[in-house]
């Protein structure tokens, strides 16, 4: 399988989906895992060609009815072991 391609999302796409896509990249580098990263809006996240979104419980309730890929909530960007909890968590579907 191609590496995945991984959008993290927020309410502009600029502040706290910056920060959470440099978590993701860095748990994934830890992890010896690959994937294509980038950030997004929740207004056009999902225009947007990706295989998972990484989002914030808030905004995936906006989302939640019409996304065509798995939603992974995130309820604290900032809890580095959450994060890395849910991106290890992902990875386990793709082997299945």
């Amino acid at each position: 399988m191609a590496n995945p391609r991984i959008q993290a999302v927020c309410g502009f796409g600029c502040g706290s989906s910056l920060m959470l896509r440099m978590k993701i990249d860095s748990i994934l580098k830890q992890h010896g895992l690959e994937a294509f990263t980038f950030t997004g809006d929740v207004g056009t996240c999902l225009a947007n060609e990706c295989d998972v979104i990484f989002i914030s419980n808030e905004l995936a309730e906006r989302i939640a009815d019409r996304a065509r890929v798995p939603i992974v909530v995130i309820n604290n960007f900032m809890n580095t072991k959450e994060v890395e909890q849910k991106v290890l968590d992902y990875y386990k579907t793709l082997e299945q």
